[in-house]
């Protein structure tokens, strides 16, 4: 559960039959889901066991450790049943090792600081292609839809839970929902709370080489390493943001606490776009756009362009459109963005559902 479902009548959830919900607290270092706490109360009041998870952003193993302890004081002094999730489900520019680095991290430091099991949310492809090592010695909560039973090509010897539709109703929910099945071990043997806040670690940050590709664009850069490009272009002293070449080398420090509202607020226009249609999407104005971008035509905006968006509304994982990763369903983008399958597809002109490609931009409105 997350903003993504809105307001959620717990009550008819609890007298459809389901027992169990997760909750999703936040993501990254800093961001809150805004209906965290409306759903954590709603939920217990109706009298559901409940389950937390984080939606993991890092890039670095000191990045992790960072948003492990942001996610331990988010939940502090709730009361829960269910392991704590780690959702790491964006891992481009991560090499296997290093994803799996990255995920131990986190985990380890969740058990660390709330003293409570975790299980590891994954979906089918990940499970047997990346994740693996230490990683195993925790439980698989694994996603795979329209099968029968999960894959059982995957580093893990049984299954937690098994996320099993991405396209559910439930009563009390708005549009489709997540349905789940849980074996005893997503359950804690001892359920509780973390009992108080933990101290944030003192933040830090590293800093990487990237070789821009044939392609690339400095928003889809950002994007990768979950950063502004406002910061890559200070930091490479870049003049004009829309132009950069193949070969060229660019320095991107990673800080453990950069601010999700750095993140994803920039857009880039592509063809058919119009301001209007921009800054309806980002819940702002075609003046406020025009002043922020110094465009003195509202009606003149280019292919490629790259404009700054930001605004109150955006967040680390609600951005406007999607740069598709290896190993991408449509359906899975369209669970993670709220939507449907065939909205997904209608709005970006895609006749065959099942034929995606990686650095493919969707629309996700």
């Amino acid at each position: 559960m997350s903003m993504w479902q809105g307001d959620i009548d717990f009550e008819e959830v609890a007298e459809s039959g389901v027992d169990t919900v997760y909750i999703r607290s936040g993501l990254g270092c800093d961001y809150t889901d805004p209906y965290f706490e409306q759903n954590y109360e709603r939920a217990r009041a109706a009298g559901l066991n409940v389950g937390f998870y984080h939606y993991v952003t890092a890039r670095t193993v000191s990045q992790a450790e960072y948003q492990a302890h942001f996610f331990v004081n988010t939940i502090q002094g709730k009361e829960f049943q269910c392991r704590l999730a780690m959702d790491f489900e964006d891992l481009t520019t991560l090499s296997a090792a290093e994803a799996n680095e990255i995920g131990l991290a986190f985990i380890r430091t969740v058990e660390d600081l709330s003293g409570k099991g975790t299980v590891v949310y994954s979906d089918a492809y990940n499970a047997g292609a990346v994740f693996g090592g230490g990683l195993t010695a925790y439980p698989l909560w694994i996603a795979e839809y329209g099968v029968s039973e999960p894959s059982s090509a995957v580093n893990w010897d049984s299954w937690a839970g098994w996320q099993y539709s991405d396209m559910g109703n439930v009563a009390g929910i708005s549009g489709p929902v997540d349905l789940d099945l849980y074996t005893d071990a997503m359950f804690l043997e001892e359920p509780g709370s973390v009992p108080g806040p933990v101290p944030m670690p003192e933040p830090s940050a590293s800093t990487v080489e990237y070789t821009v590709k044939s392609g690339d664009t400095l928003w889809g850069i950002a994007e990768m390493y979950r950063t502004s490009v406002s910061a890559i272009v200070s930091e490479n002293g870049i003049a004009n943001p829309n132009l950069i070449y193949p070969g060229e080398v660019l320095r991107i420090t990673l800080a453990d606490n950069v601010p999700s509202s750095e993140m994803n607020n920039t857009y880039l226009v592509r063809r058919g776009d119009t301001l209007w249609g921009i800054a309806q999407m980002y819940r702002t104005s075609v003046a406020r756009l025009a002043a922020m971008n110094h465009i003195s035509d509202p009606n003149l905006i280019y292919p490629g362009e790259i404009l700054q968006v930001s605004s109150s509304g955006s967040t680390g994982d609600v951005g406007r459109t999607y740069v598709v990763r290896y190993g991408d369903t449509l359906s899975g983008i369209a669970r993670r963005y709220g939507t449907t399958v065939s909205q997904l597809a209608a709005a970006n002109g895609i006749e065959n559902p099942n034929l995606i490609y990686a650095g493919e931009v969707l629309t996700v409105n």
